[in-house]
């Protein structure tokens, strides 16, 4: 049974100082404790225990360390969203050209396009209650100027209202012998429907991540995506083992890679590196899974 009450802000800058964390008086960790958690602040200083039953800190340990690590996990984070951002835009403007060309603007609600009918209505039904209580104008007017339709919106509305993780769910459930999933695919740099959901699937986790303001530095992270094994465009020759996936620098490499269709010209290793190398002090590359050789890759060459 759980029996730890709940301590004070003095209280736990006192329990870490006794655990062997250095604490000065410029951190101003009163502010910061008042304002950040101190569960939240732990899985920051975690490798930084020597003892991690007893929670002793290894000699030398600094809570403005901590800090460090805790900005630059929020400033990877910013920069992620921005990118995934423009992925889940593409691949929403994508979904609602090619299918309502290649069948009609309802083609999310045809059951015959999908393999798992069963996943689409739960798709469908979290995007009814989005529709139901949005407040935009165009679904407000679309209401009212066709209140006999029954059917959902067109999709060109209702898929502005799909999260990330909709659109994922979209795209990889849809039959692999439509056209327009291999289209899409194509148009990524990723040859064909095989490879491009699971690819998805692991930006839609690290999205939920970032928009949850999750800690993303040194975070075992589930998804596994399915790498081309000749890919058309640029790429990386040091490719990370299936044992390393669980480290971030694959998933930035794929959302690299199709930010590179999307944006040719974009300076998202530059954003990398100068993140990378402004907490040198304080971010292991190992963590973050980076290769020793990694700025030199054809995939990380920005052309601005």
């Amino acid at each position: 049974m759980y029996t730890k009450p709940p301590y004070t802000i003095d209280e736990q800058i006192e329990q870490l100082k006794q655990r062997g964390l250095l604490i000065d008086p410029k951190d101003d960790i009163v502010t910061i404790l008042s304002n950040i958690s101190y569960y939240r602040l732990a899985g920051y200083w975690w490798p930084m225990q020597s003892d991690k039953d007893k929670h002793i800190f290894k000699s030398g340990s600094k809570f403005s360390d901590v800090m460090a690590l805790y900005i630059f996990d929020r400033e990877l984070r910013i920069l992620l969203f921005d990118v995934i951002e423009k992925i889940e835009i593409s691949l929403r403007t994508k979904l609602v050209y090619y299918l309502s060309h290649e069948f009609d603007p309802w083609w999310f609600q045809n059951t015959a396009l999908f393999t798992n009918v069963k996943e689409l209505v739960q798709t469908l039904a979290t995007l009814e209650e989005e529709i139901d209580r949005s407040k935009d104008t165009f679904i407000k007017e679309h209401k009212k100027k066709y209140k006999d339709d029954l059917r959902f919106p067109p999709a060109w509305k209702s898929l502005e209202l799909t999260s990330f993780g909709g659109l994922s769910k979209l795209y990889g459930n849809l039959r692999p012998d439509i056209k327009s999933k291999d289209k899409i695919a194509a148009d990524f740099g990723t040859v064909n429907h095989t490879f491009l959901p699971s690819w998805l699937q692991s930006i839609t986790q690290i999205r939920n991540h970032c928009a949850h303001h999750s800690r993303l530095w040194n975070r075992n992270l589930p998804g596994k995506p399915k790498l081309l094994p000749k890919p058309p465009n640029a790429w990386i020759k040091d490719v990370p083992k299936e044992n390393e996936y669980h480290m971030i620098y694959v998933h930035l490499c794929c959302m690299k890679y199709l930010l590179n269709t999307i944006q040719p010209r974009n300076n998202f290793s530059g954003q990398i590196r100068s993140l990378v190398d402004r907490f040198a002090s304080n971010v292991d590359p190992k963590a973050l899974g980076l290769k020793p050789e990694w700025q030199s890759e054809p995939l990380w060459q920005d052309s601005l």
